[in-house]
């Protein structure tokens, strides 16, 4: 099964976080399951580290090579059909990263693992 994951059940997993399901993190080291990380979250992680809310060691652009290597989880670039769905969406949730990450997982038919419960009003599967 291909899964597309949240940030930060990304950051969760990388983190070896309590917060994170044995549940989730079973799916995502499932070798039967490929685990997808949108471009989107890189950017909301990078902008996040610099304004200082989020703290990534030793650095930003070392945290995330490290990780989405040794993760083996796949990156999902973010395509001129994502905007388009985006540009569609109805307004249940406000967050512009996750709103693009809802219109991967609709264009790309991919579930997504996520604790946020916003995702329930659109048209996605949500892993929860």
């Amino acid at each position: 099964m291909n899964l597309l994951l949240d940030t930060h059940v990304f950051l969760w997993f990388v983190s070896d976080h309590p917060k994170l399901s044995n549940h989730f993190k079973d799916l995502i080291e499932d070798d039967d399951n490929v685990s997808y990380l949108s471009m989107a979250s890189l950017w909301e992680m990078s902008i996040k580290f610099n304004l200082g809310k989020l703290r990534l060691d030793p650095n930003y652009e070392e945290f995330v090579e490290r990780e989405v290597i040794t993760s083996s989880i796949k990156l999902l670039r973010i395509e001129l059909e994502h905007f388009k769905i985006n540009a569609a969406l109805p307004f249940h949730h406000r967050d512009p990263f996750d709103r693009l990450i809802i219109a991967q997982a609709v264009v790309e038919n991919l579930p997504i693992i996520s604790v946020d419960s916003a995702f329930d009003k659109y048209s996605v599967t949500l892993i929860s």
